[in-house]
């Protein structure tokens, strides 16, 4: 899945986004709207992670076909 259709489809998504890193809120996902960069944030801020190990983490969850 892309950029494009995480964004488009996000509402839907957040489910699995929230089962995949459980320390977002919903208040987290609701401002990540589906923006990549967001959430990539988000789960740094959340997890202490470096922007490569989120941005990894993200691109293979997306890779997943979510």
């Amino acid at each position: 899945m892309n950029r494009d259709q995480i964004e488009g489809q996000w509402k839907q998504l957040m489910g699995e986004a929230k089962r995949q890193w459980g320390k977002l809120t919903d208040d987290d996902l609701k401002q990540v709207d589906g923006d990549h960069d967001k959430l990539v944030g988000a789960i740094q801020e959340k997890y202490g992670k470096s922007r490569e190990e989120a941005e990894r983490e993200v691109e293979e969850w997306q890779g997943s076909g979510v």
